[in-house]
C-alpha cells in the first residue's frame, strides 16, 4: 500500500511560482508512473501532468503551456510538479496520484491506483 502526501500549495499572486512536492510512503515509488491532477470549485477533476516511473516520459495538458515542469526522485520517493507564471485559473486543489500509466493512459484518473490527499493553491490576481 503507497501513501501519498502532497506539499507545498500556497497563495500566490499571479505571476508567481510554486513547487508542488507528493512524497509516498510505503511499496514502491519507483515502479509506478505518478500524475498530477487538479480541482477546482464547482469543477471536475482535470489532468495537469504526468511523468513515467523511470523519468523519461513525461505529459502535460494543453493548458500547462511550458508554464509547469513535472519531476521526480526515485531515491527520494518524491514528485514535484513546479509551476511558473501562475494564472488566476490555475487556483484549485492539486492531487498526486501513482498507477501503472504508460503514456497513452497518463491522462485517465481511473487508471491511478493511489491518490494523496490534496494541496490547495489559490493564485490572486
Amino acid at each position: 500500500q503507497v501513501r501519498l502526501v502532497e506539499s507545498g500549495g500556497d497563495l500566490v499572486q499571479a505571476g508567481g511560482s510554486l513547487r508542488l512536492s507528493c512524497a509516498a510512503y510505503g511499496g514502491t515509488f519507483s515502479s509506478r508512473g505518478t500524475g498530477w491532477f487538479r480541482q477546482a470549485p464547482g469543477k471536475e477533476r482535470e489532468f495537469v501532468a504526468a511523468i513515467s516511473r523511470n523519468p523519461s516520459i513525461t505529459r502535460y495538458a494543453d493548458f500547462v503551456q511550458g508554464r509547469f515542469t513535472i519531476s521526480r526522485d526515485n531515491a527520494k520517493n518524491t514528485g514535484y510538479l513546479q509551476m511558473t507564471s501562475l494564472k488566476p485559473e490555475d487556483t484549485a486543489v492539486y492531487y498526486c496520484a501513482a498507477g501503472p500509466i504508460t503514456f497513452a493512459t497518463m491522462p485517465l484518473m481511473n487508471e491511478y491506483v493511489y491518490w494523496g490527499q490534496g494541496t490547495q493553491v489559490t493564485v490572486s490576481s
